[in-house]
């Protein structure tokens, strides 16, 4: 599968259709035993020696597939994001585009100077000044002591340490060391800066210096491939990703809709979401009051699938009673199931001073929310019918899965605000 990831904008001092980095059917394996691990190694060795050729697109025991046939390609001043799983390749992919691993089948091109933000400061001597190792680390980025030179005072400005530039980096914190780490690769002005989960580094303050220096690189031109599992730092630097999936490509395209199928495709792992209306057996031990089915519904009554962050959704709560009832609530609880199965949204009618009169016969309870605050997700569903003031429980129904999908005004929320927008003149006295 061959894709092609564009750039939604770009600046004008650079030639936009430019490919910078062009990753073509990529491929790589490992072995999950050392021993043998070492024993294919040299075994590969001595063929290449005596003049033979070995299997590299066919896997021998004990290995597997960490990236399998990935193809894509990135345009200078594109930004690019990694999304995927623990395991679905990232990792593995950016080593092959920085340098550092080679791939068995496939090819990596790359146009211009690359730059890893990888474990920042790992590569720093300890018993050198700090002074000291911005030359070597520079050097090791490809530039010459004379550019070393020039922007030496920038890169010092930059991580903020001062007089502490001439002490051993032993004697450094490892914020002072991840500081210093950012502020070389940023300063090489690199074509391709790789920036691997490390943009925590320093306080609020000094990370947010890091972000306009990253805007700013973006404006000259430098394109970015960045792998993190938060979905903040993906939207706000890429507009663009490749989700990767037990080493597979699994789609590319738009940020947020990557993200968003991402995120869903995580949450729903071994679960099975609800479709239209559900409808919920007879128990056993039944009461006289029980809840029969359950669905979303718009405002006309028809059913939504899916729900639709910002729009009105109703919670609609079929029920069947057999006597009567003077003083039932309902309570609706909801979990966000990507968000470690927290409470998203507890609601009940009886704190709403909303307790029902309830007759034999079949009926609907309907919670009806005009704006549905609910970031794009998915969630499940928790039911509870009770009656009395010491909520007796009389039926409940979990584990009814539902989506919540995103609009053009819901984008990295973590609910939907309804607002409105009014420019106001001072009044003058």
């Amino acid at each position: 599968m061959r894709s092609d990831v564009r750039s939604r904008e770009m600046a004008p001092e650079y030639q936009q259709d430019e490919v910078i980095l062009s990753v073509e059917q990529v491929s790589k394996k490992f072995c999950r035993s050392l021993k043998r691990s070492l024993y294919y190694g040299v075994r590969d060795i001595g063929k290449e020696l005596i003049g033979g050729k070995r299997k590299s697109d066919t896997l021998r025991k004990g290995e597997f597939w960490a990236l399998q046939d990935v193809s894509f390609h990135m345009r200078r001043g594109e930004s690019l994001a990694l999304i995927g799983a623990n395991g679905a390749g990232k990792t593995t992919l950016f080593r092959i585009i920085s340098g550092l691993i080679k791939p068995d089948t496939g090819s990596v091109k790359v146009k211009g100077k690359v730059a890893p933000l990888i474990a920042l400061g790992a590569g720093f001597s300890p018993i050198l000044m700090g002074r000291e190792n911005v030359y070597v680390n520079m050097a090791i980025l490809g530039l010459s002591k004379k550019e070393i030179d020039e922007r030496f005072q920038d890169v010092v400005d930059f991580a903020e340490i001062g007089d502490a530039i001439d002490a051993p980096v032993q004697t450094y914190s490892s914020g002072m060391a991840a500081r210093l780490g950012f502020a070389c690769a940023v300063h090489t002005e690199p074509d391709i800066l790789l920036i691997d989960e490390v943009l925590a580094v320093g306080d609020m303050k000094f990370r947010a210096k890091c972000y306009r220096r990253l805007a700013e690189l973006r404006k000259k031109g430098t394109s970015f491939v960045v792998v993190s599992h938060s979905p903040i730092t993906a939207l706000s630097i890429c507009n663009s990703a490749i989700y990767l999936s037990k080493g597979r490509l699994i789609m590319t395209g738009d940020t947020e809709a990557i993200m968003n199928q991402y995120e869903e495709d995580l949450s729903l792992n071994g679960v099975e979401k609800a479709v239209g209306e559900v409808f919920i057996p007879d128990k056993e031990e039944a009461s006289d009051l029980l809840i029969k089915h359950i669905s979303f519904k718009d405002a006309k009554g028809s059913t939504l699938e899916p729900s639709v962050s910002g729009k009105p959704a109703y919670i609609s709560i079929g029920c069947k009673a057999y006597e009567n009832f003077s003083d039932v609530s309902l309570t609706v609880n909801i979990r966000e199931l990507s968000w470690e199965n927290n409470n998203t949204l507890v609601l009940e009618s009886a704190r709403d001073n909303m307790v029902f009169q309830i007759t034999p016969g079949e009926f609907e309870v309907q919670l009806r929310m005009p704006y549905l605050g609910l970031r794009p997700g998915t969630y499940s569903l928790k039911v509870y019918l009770t009656s009395g003031p010491y909520f007796h429980m009389l039926d409940v129904v979990e584990g009814f899965i539902f989506q919540v999908k995103a609009d053009k005004n819901m984008s990295q929320c973590l609910f939907y605000q309804p607002r409105s927008w009014e420019i106001v003149q001072p009044q003058r006295v």
